[in-house]
């Protein structure tokens, strides 16, 4: 009898499991074998979710983040005045998504930094500027500042302004990397519009900086706009 009585009691425990539990543990098995590649976008943001709100079925929620913002990158990249739109998602658990954010940043930032000519990475290199500036809702001017071997000295954001345009002074440009003893520059801004088309306003405060850094002994690279829809090189446009 006492044997039954454990059984039937581990029997109701059992279903008052909630129901999410198995396709949860099932979750974290598939991501052992196959890794995070082989996941779809809304199956590796749930296993995030998990992590974030436990006592939660966070399958719906990953589907319903992807549906409104687009992608795994925008989700995390959403602010968090939109993020707080979503049902479900509080001021802790958004916190957690920015975190999560600025995790995946500093890991962008130093595939890019690990002593190695940074021209030599171009595609990790547009990985991370797209993971820092593509879902911005301002436009951020900043600045990557190369040593001789073009190395990474320093990643600045040197200007932020509204949906569609950033007060850039050149001279300041120069003095900061003059500053930092670089002598090498790559631009980066984004167009929060998803378009990476350069403006002539682009082209024209490129130009300028290139004309001040030239005697200086200072090599512009490039210029690269950030959308989200991709991104622009001015110098693969041949426009300095």
């Amino acid at each position: 009898m006492p044997q039954d009585g454990k059984e039937a009691g581990g029997g109701l425990g059992e279903s008052l499991k909630p129901h999410y539990l198995g396709h949860r543990e099932r979750a974290r098995e598939r991501f052992n074998a196959v890794g995070g590649e082989a996941l779809q976008d809304y199956e590796l943001l749930e296993l995030m979710l998990h992590m974030i709100i436990p006592q939660k079925d966070t399958k719906q929620l990953a589907k319903d983040l992807l549906a409104r913002f687009g992608s795994f990158s925008q989700v995390l990249g959403a602010s968090r005045a939109r993020l707080a739109e979503v049902k479900g998602l509080g001021e802790t658990t958004i916190t957690h998504i920015k975190v999560m954010q600025a995790v995946a940043q500093r890991y962008g930032r130093d595939q890019i930094v690990r002593d190695q000519p940074i021209l030599g990475s171009w595609s990790q290199l547009i990985d991370y500027c797209r993971a820092q500036m593509a879902y911005e809702d301002i436009e951020q001017f900043r600045i990557l500042f190369l040593d001789k071997k073009n190395r990474l000295i320093a990643d600045e954001v040197q200007q932020t302004g509204t949906v569609d345009h950033t007060p850039v002074y050149p001279r300041e440009v120069i003095k900061r990397t003059l500053e930092l003893s670089a002598t090498a520059l790559i631009l980066v801004h984004n167009h929060p519009s998803g378009d990476p088309a350069p403006s002539s306003a682009d082209v024209r405060m490129t130009r300028e900086i290139a004309d001040i850094a030239k005697p200086l002994g200072i090599t512009l690279h490039d210029h690269i706009i950030i959308g989200k829809s991709g991104h622009t090189s001015l110098k693969g446009l041949k426009l300095i």
